[in-house]
């Protein structure tokens, strides 16, 4: 196949990310990450666009007629599809499943020459010559890692065949280069002293030890010791000896002698009794477990947080499939009781005596592999091995059962396992969720759907959760659906309703929490400050006052960990927010109790300064001055830490990502006592609440700012809430109500000297008046708050006065001087930068002379986006 490698870095480094994980979506985050992890440009989203939209090109050069894309779109990212003769790392991976198969099998020739042509298709060091990120620099280290595991099982192969003396050179390169790696060195002294060669063996063995004592100041492992005596004993067992040819699993026409199987083994705990839904995951379990085995056997690992019924799901599996194993099903714990992980020395002997092989587990750990092996040749099993902690923990035993069918479960998606299909278990559907409680909540659920909807809400659709509150209904007959539903709705005691004898849901959700570091275990509690409806990286990183690039990690561990979960952007575009899944929110309220009161408040108080920071940007953008409390000298204006510009260029997507933490910051300002904050939070989100039409949160807002701003005694806060109160009440067309707030916040700033905030309420009072058919009162009250605008360079409080005295203008018939007032606002307006204006100015002006032409009335808009009940009537169209 002709190369199409780009020549250029970057599309090399997206390339190279991309074809690591191929026949897999990369996120568009870990893509720009790769490229910028030092920090990305604004345009970084672009930029990636524009090297994808390269790479597309030049895969499609060399293609013949009527191509196929290999590079597609999935979100959240990219993926790159592959055949499996088409990249070498796939041809590599086939290669070396199959050579350590027949290694496995005994086939020592077929090992060697499958790994040896594994081995060919290597050119140098993984990625080489591509910029690694941190990505591509661990995809390195693995595959690094893998190919040294295939030379030296091919290494060992090739000793079995008696091949010691070709091998010596080989060797001795290999741990002169490798000098820390002692398989190397214990592979280089069985050559040498199967060649007769003892001594040199043995300076062999001194010189890795001399290294090992000079690099990391340890002596060697038991391994080379151990080899080291059998040399020097001259152990007859290590000389070489031919062995027979293997038989049975490779080569045609022979067969490989096994012992006689067992009878069958049957670990297996019953299914769970009212077992709903899952369908679909249920068939697709069920088809792996059916296809035929590959050489390295099925494996199928489920992952999904604690409580979502992994293992619930797996033992229906294999309780549905017992036709397929004859020779056994057994589940293997891989927790003890108080939940640590087994060790895979622990494992295996656990497995070996459910196998019926209880004189194997006293073998010394390096042989229980093979005992296991041994155990399990020529045997039909399902193992499920339950609660995995990592890939780590089960490699050696998936290399062991390499003929068997392995279930695995885990909290963690295990993505290192080769060969391994994937089932993601998520919460269950609503439709499913009620359908569980229906099966199995007896009678209390029968006559009250939207009791038992509201329950399966509030438990989150997680199948543990909706198990214990059916049970919980079903053992109370004198319970109804909608009291457990009242007990539910507090998020801060709903764990407390959701236990029942030895089902426990907090319990459950425990288990992974109590795995996290310090570290993590901090950062998780400490985000269950964070709003509930979802929150991006500067929340992150304000809450737990560190940098972004180190707030990603800790979000993104926890969200690999399953104690955290990643929320899309609705439309598509913008960065990835995270939330607790609702029961794991619970959780973290309960267990930041833990955590110093003091030291919660400060990171509170440090996500409100945040969000202070970003909500005044986007409301920079979106109204341009409007906000004019941001530009006086106060505590919280430069305390956050702001947003960067791609977020901030987009203003209107910015407040409805984060309107509900902070209308939430508003009320912790609030209840904390922090009343300058809470003032400034609900100033800066009143032009979005306006521009909305987000009447109760404005008005919720805007009231406890007016309370805060009083308690502070800040007559300037307070007038700054009153005039946009008096904004609200207008928009409602409580006309009395307005004027009384624009009057007393006029009063309140004249007091504070502030005469652009008074001449501006005069434009609000003013607004008032003619929305009451009063023009000359208005015109009155706009001249007067143009001059104040003039004499304060106020621009916005001077596009705002002449846009009323257009309007007043139109009342009064004059529409060349309402034109000629338009005109002065549009001018304005740019000087302000605020297009919203300038497009209104312009609509406005051209209804006007479309009036005229038409010689009648039109419908007047006297605000952007406010369309006035009273219209007036223009100059020859009648009497108003």
């Amino acid at each position: 196949m002709t190369p199409r490698t780009p020549s250029a870095a970057k599309p090399r480094v997206v390339l190279a990310t991309l074809l690591v994980q191929c026949n897999n979506v990369v996120s568009t985050h870990t893509l720009i990450d790769e490229l910028w992890s030092s920090g990305p440009p604004r345009t970084a989203a672009t930029t990636l666009q524009v090297y994808v939209s390269q790479l597309r090109k030049a895969l499609l050069e060399e293609a013949g007629p009527d191509p196929e894309q290999p590079l597609v779109t999935r979100p959240p990212g990219y993926a790159i599809r592959v055949a499996d003769d088409e990249l070498d790392l796939t041809v590599f991976e086939r290669l070396r499943a199959l050579g350590r198969t027949a290694y496995e099998n005994g086939a020592w020739e077929e090992s060697s020459v499958l790994l040896e042509r594994a081995l060919g298709l290597w050119t140098g060091s993984a990625l080489s010559g591509i910029p690694q990120g941190p990505s591509l620099e661990t995809s390195a280290i693995r595959l690094d890692e893998l190919r040294s595991e295939v030379l030296e099982q091919r290494i060992t192969a090739d000793l079995k065949l008696g091949r010691h003396q070709e091998l010596i050179g080989e060797l001795m390169a290999l741990a002169h280069e490798h000098p820390l790696r002692e398989a190397l060195h214990g592979r280089l002294m069985v050559a040498l002293y199967r060649s007769g060669r003892q001594s040199e063996a043995l300076q062999a063995y001194h010189g890795a030890r001399h290294a090992l004592k000079e690099e990391l100041g340890v002596e060697p492992g038991p391994g080379l010791n151990r080899l080291l005596e059998r040399i020097l004993a001259s152990d007859p067992s290590l000389a070489w000896q031919e062995q027979p040819p293997p038989v049975g699993e490779v080569g045609a026409g022979r067969q490989r002698a096994v012992p006689p199987a067992p009878g069958p083994a049957v670990w297996l705990p019953p299914a769970v009794a009212g077992f709903a839904g899952r369908g679909e995951e249920l068939a697709a379990g069920a088809a792996v477990l059916a296809a035929e085995p590959s050489p390295a056997g099925r494996v199928l690992a489920v992952s999904g947080r604690a409580g979502t019924g992994k293992t619930a799901l797996a033992v229906q599996l294999a309780h549905r499939s017992a036709a397929l194993f004859p020779d056994g099903r057994i589940l293997l714990p891989f927790r003890d009781a108080s939940g640590r992980a087994l060790t895979r020395e622990a494992a295996m002997r656990v497995l070996l005596r459910r196998l019926g092989s209880p004189a194997d587990t006293a073998s010394p750990a390096e042989d229980l592999p093979e005992a296991l092996h041994d155990a399990v040749r020529g045997r039909g099993l399902l193992v499920i091995m339950d609660d995995v902690a990592s890939e780590a923990q089960v490699r050696p035993l998936l290399s062991a059962l390499s003929r068997s069918t392995v279930i695995l479960t885990s909290v963690q998606r295990l993505p290192a396992l080769e060969g391994t299909d994937h089932l993601l278990l998520d919460v269950l559907s609503a439709p499913d969720a009620e359908a569980m409680l229906r099966t199995s909540g007896g009678p209390a659920t029968a006559g009250d759907p939207g009791a038992v909807a509201e329950i399966a809400r509030l438990c989150g659709g997680l199948p543990l959760a909706l198990r214990v509150a059916a049970a919980g209904l079903a053992a109370r007959p004198h319970w109804t659906a909608s009291r457990l539903a009242e007990r539910l709705r507090d998020e801060r005691t709903r764990l407390s309703a959701l236990t029942l004898g030895d089902l426990d849901v907090r319990a459950a959700l425990l288990a992974p929490y109590r795995r996290l570091g310090p570290e993590l275990g901090h950062a998780f509690r400490m985000l269950a400050s964070a709003p509930r409806a979802g929150f991006g990286l500067r929340s992150v990183a304000a809450l737990l006052d560190v940098e972004v690039p180190r707030a990603e990690r800790y979000a993104e561990e926890l969200v690999r960990r399953q104690l955290l979960e990643v929320r899309p952007p609705g439309d598509g575009a913008g960065p990835v927010r995270y939330g607790f899944p609702p029961l794991v929110r619970s959780l973290a309220l309960e267990v930041l109790a833990d955590e110093d009161a003091r030291a919660v408040g400060e990171a509170v108080e440090r996500l409100g300064r945040d969000l202070l920071a970003g909500a005044r940007r986007a409301d920079a953008l979106l109204a341009p001055g409007r906000d004019r409390s941001a530009a006086r000298a106060d505590p919280v204006a430069e305390a956050g830490r702001g947003v960067p510009p791609e977020e901030g260029d987009a203003p209107l997507r910015w407040f409805q990502e984060e309107a509900g933490g902070l209308l939430e910051s508003v009320r912790r300002a609030h209840a904390a006592g922090q009343r300058q904050l809470c003032c400034a939070l609900a100033a800066a989100s009143a032009g979005y609440y306006e521009a909305c039409a987000l009447w109760d949160d404005w008005l919720t807002s805007h009231r406890l700012a007016l309370d805060a701003a009083r308690r502070a005694h800040d007559p300037h806060a307070e007038a700054v809430v009153l005039s946009s109160l008096g904004d609200l009440a207008w928009q409602r067309r409580h006309a009395a109500r307005a004027l009384d707030h624009y009057r007393r916040a006029r009063r309140l700033f004249s007091r504070c000297e502030d005469r652009a905030g008074a001449a501006r309420c005069l434009t609000g009072e003013a607004d008032v008046l003619l929305g009451q058919g009063r023009p000359v009162q208005a015109r009155r009250g706009y001249e007067a708050a143009l001059a104040g605008g003039r004499a304060e360079d106020d621009a916005r409080g001077c596009a705002e006065a002449l846009r009323g005295l257009a309007l007043v203008a139109l009342y009064e018939g004059r529409e060349k001087v309402a034109l000629e007032r338009l005109t002065g606002s549009a001018a304005e307006a740019v000087r302000l930068g605020d297009l919203r204006l300038q497009e209104y100015a312009r609509r406005t002006a051209e209804g006007i002379l479309a009036a005229r032409h038409r010689g009648s009335g039109t419908p007047l808009e006297v605000r952007p986006g406010v369309w006035l009940i009273r219209q007036p009537v223009l100059a020859g169209a009648g009497a108003s």
